[in-house]
């Protein structure tokens, strides 16, 4: 059985740092785009961060470039979201997932993770 599972969340003022990890299991995920979506109550899914293990791709929207890192352990299945300088509109559910193609907006992954919490308190 094929699953993300992850952990990092919490809550975190603003300004604060969290690290969410995101462990595939059950297959290799080396070729794949792993990364994270986020949703807030009230607002539509978008992608935060995405990577390709074996490496040469990565993304970031907007809104994150310069805070958020992204990094990945193809060794151990496993991606990062370093996430620094957070702020309130930050705050939302986070969903790892992972594709052997793309990861984007509007496009459902092969692999969902159950998603994760994040807090940022102003």
């Amino acid at each position: 059985q094929v699953q993300l599972v992850e952990s990092g969340g919490g809550v975190v003022q603003t300004g604060g740092s969290l690290r969410l990890s995101c462990a595939g299991s059950g297959r290799t995920f080396s070729g794949y785009v792993m990364g994270w979506f986020r949703q807030a109550p009230g607002k539509e899914r978008e992608l935060v961060a995405a990577i390709r293990l074996s490496g040469l791709y990565t993304y970031y929207e907007d809104s994150v470039k310069g805070r958020f890192t992204i990094s990945g352990d193809t060794a151990k299945n496993t991606v990062y979201l370093q996430m620094n300088s957070l702020k309130p509109e930050d705050t939302a559910v986070y969903y790892c997932a992972a594709d052997p193609a793309v990861l984007r907006v509007g496009r459902e992954p092969a692999y969902w993770g159950q998603g994760t919490q994040v807090t940022v308190s102003s």
